[in-house]
């Protein structure tokens, strides 16, 4: 190994880089979009990614920053970001540290007209030959909002440029459900009446939800139809309507709308306005350069915010916070697991079990003996029944019954013919009663058969 080498600590190395990506004035201020992914609303600070079809890049947008997003990232939403990349030294690697978020892309209303402006441009409304305005009106038609800005800025402009000219108010409501079908009446409404060169209709700028009635079919359609040329002024110059579409003429602002129907101005108000627009032209982009040299030096490595200072430690904090919450629940289910290990050990030697055990061997002998019992008890009774059969064989009342009876004298049993004699008096024994007899003759019927009479 070559001794004379310098080795870099990995904590050195990365400050190094780190100090790079900090003095490197292309990486202090660097517009990028991409889909978010892996997007998680925290309540403070934000991680998550953007991505294309090759790479991925890391965010972290603070909390302070987040606060300013007026509208809900979800992943897979493209969006644009502004920011600076930097180096998280605890990981060795980059990051984008965003500033701001926008949505990236066309949203559900801008579908929309886009949709509606094929659909009648293949009709033909919107290329159908225009009508022309009359070199000097005398009477000039506006539709728009009675307390709105663009009424006085059309008065004033027309005023200033022809002071003999008619401005007549047809008011409507120029936001909301039901502006579509007061601007198509008013249009209408104009037609029917006549004795108008010029129909400026219009508002003053806002969002493409704002400006939704203008993009109605009806509202083209009426436009289109309408015999007095139409002039429309829709919001801002970048603003395009169904309605700036299918009009005669489209002007960028409501005053351009009362220039273009009034006659021309002198040499010298064209001049004076010329200059007021070259003056108006300069002074905004003389403050556009000193805006944007005063973001560049409040966004210099010099003169960083101050909050940069404790970014990385508030990073630190919220994986350290992390780390803390998992070791946290690892530690609970451990606990838990224990318990419910000694719970079961418990329950082993709990009294109630072993008395319940006892109950039920109790029981089961209890049943076991009382069954004996009753066995026992039925074949006691089988023996009796049978000893009382056998019983009654013998019951010489028994014997009688079948025709048996027995000779007694003076109360004493004959046995046999030896203890009679010729002439005694004897009692006969019936199972049902008893007689009186006489001896008339005895016989022996053993030892020679010996008889007396």
């Amino acid at each position: 190994m070559n001794s004379n080498h310098s080795y870099l600590t990995v904590s050195q190395l990365t400050s190094y880089v780190a100090r790079k990506f900090s003095a490197d004035p292309y990486l202090q201020r660097v517009y990028v979009k991409g889909q978010l992914t892996n997007f998680h609303q925290r309540p403070t600070h934000q991680y998550f990614s953007i991505k294309d079809d090759q790479a991925v890049l890391h965010v972290v947008m603070f909390a302070s920053k987040f606060r300013r997003v007026r509208f809900t990232p979800t992943d897979g939403m493209e969006v644009q970001l502004s920011g600076r990349v930097d180096v998280y030294q605890r990981n060795g690697e980059y990051q984008f540290y965003a500033d701001t978020m926008e949505p990236a892309g066309i949203g559900d209303l801008y579908v929309r007209f886009k949709q509606m402006a094929e659909k009648l441009s293949k009709e033909g409304l919107f290329s159908r030959p225009k009508k022309k305005l009359p070199v000097l009106p005398q009477k000039i038609a506006v539709i728009t909002s009675r307390s709105g800005a663009v009424i006085h800025d059309i008065i004033n402009t027309a005023g200033r440029r022809d002071p003999q000219v008619q401005i007549v108010l047809f008011p409507a409501a120029v936001q909301g459900d039901q502006a579509a079908d007061q601007l198509v009446a008013r249009i209408e409404q104009i037609n029917d009446l006549g004795g108008f060169d010029d129909i400026i209709i219009g508002r003053g700028g806002g969002s493409l939800e704002d400006l939704w009635p203008f993009n109605e079919e009806k509202v083209g359609r009426a436009i289109a139809a309408s015999k007095i040329p139409v002039i429309s002024s829709v919001g801002h110059e970048t603003d395009t309507t169904i309605a700036d579409l299918a009009a005669d003429l489209r002007a960028a602002t409501p005053t351009a709308a009362a220039e273009m129907a009034t006659p021309q101005l002198t040499d010298l108000i064209s001049r004076v306005a010329e200059l007021q627009s070259r003056l108006t032209s300069a002074f905004g982009k003389c403050l556009q350069a000193k805006q944007q040299q005063l973001t560049t030096l409040a966004d210099s490595y010099i003169f960083k915010q101050p909050e940069r200072l404790y970014e990385t430690y508030l990073q630190n904090l919220d994986n350290l916070t992390a780390s803390l919450q998992q070791s946290f629940r690892l530690q609970l289910s451990n606990r838990q697991q224990a318990v419910q290990a000694l719970s079961s050990r418990l329950l082993q030697y709990n009294p109630q079990s072993s008395m319940a055990n006892l109950t039920n061997q109790l029981t089961n002998t209890k049943q076991r003996l009382i069954t004996a019992e009753k066995n026992k008890l039925v074949h006691q009774q089988q023996v009796l029944k049978g000893l009382h059969r056998e019983l009654s064989s013998l019951d010489p009342y028994q014997v009688m019954k079948r025709g048996y009876s027995f000779i007694s004298t003076d109360k004493h049993i004959v046995n046999g013919v030896d203890q009679l004699s010729v002439g005694q008096r004897v009692t006969l024994n019936f199972y049902n009663g008893q007689a009186a007899a006489e001896i008339k003759q005895t016989k022996e019927n053993h030892d020679g058969n010996t008889e007396k009479q």
